[in-house]
């Protein structure tokens, strides 16, 4: 079977390596770049406090984020580290 593309017939086969090739060289390029030094040794939670410090505005808050920042290092210890189950 084939597709008529801009006038030409392509084969379903053809599609399918070019859809191959492409999804392969698309997870290929967003794995390369330089990497950040800095992050390699850091957990999740030291990133995004260094990333976006959060400042509570009153007591329960503070309670609030320490709680979750015991949460998350709690779910870190039990989880190795990773968000993926």
């Amino acid at each position: 079977m084939s597709y008529v593309i801009f006038g030409r017939a392509i084969k379903t086969e053809y599609l399918s390596v070019g859809t191959l090739v492409a999804t392969g060289l698309l997870t290929y390029c967003s794995l390369g770049g330089k990497k950040d030094a800095s992050a390699a040794g850091k957990t999740i939670s030291q990133r995004v406090n260094e990333a976006a410090p959060i400042k509570a505005a009153s007591k329960e808050e503070e309670e609030l984020f320490d709680s979750i920042k015991h949460f998350i290092s709690e779910a870190e210890k039990d989880g190795g580290g990773s968000s993926h189950h």
